[in-house]
C-alpha cells in the first residue's frame, strides 16, 4: 500500500522504472524484518537495491508494507 507522496512519486515513474520497482518489492515481501531501520525513525524502515529505494512500515506480522518514499534511478 502506498502513501502519500510515494502514491504521488509512483505515478511519476516510466514503465520500465515501476519493473524495477516491483522486483525490489517482492524482494521486500519475501523477508520484511531483514531490512534495515531507517536512521532517523525505528519505525521505517530503508531498503535500497539496483538503484531503486524504498521507505516503508510493515505492519506486525509483515504482511502489509505501508510504503512512505519511493525513488528510482
Amino acid at each position: 500500500m502506498f502513501v502519500e507522496p510515494a502514491e504521488t512519486q509512483v505515478r511519476a515513474l516510466s514503465t520500465v522504472q515501476v519493473a524495477q520497482l516491483d522486483a525490489v518489492l517482492s524482494e521486500i515481501a519475501a523477508d520484511p524484518a531483514g531490512v534495515t531501520p531507517h536512521a532517523t525513525a525505528s519505525a521505517l524502515r530503508d531498503y535500497q537495491h539496483s538503484g531503486v529505494r524504498i521507505v516503508f512500515y510493515a505492519t506486525a506480522l509483515g504482511s502489509i508494507l505501508l510504503v512512505t518514499y519511493v525513488e528510482v534511478d
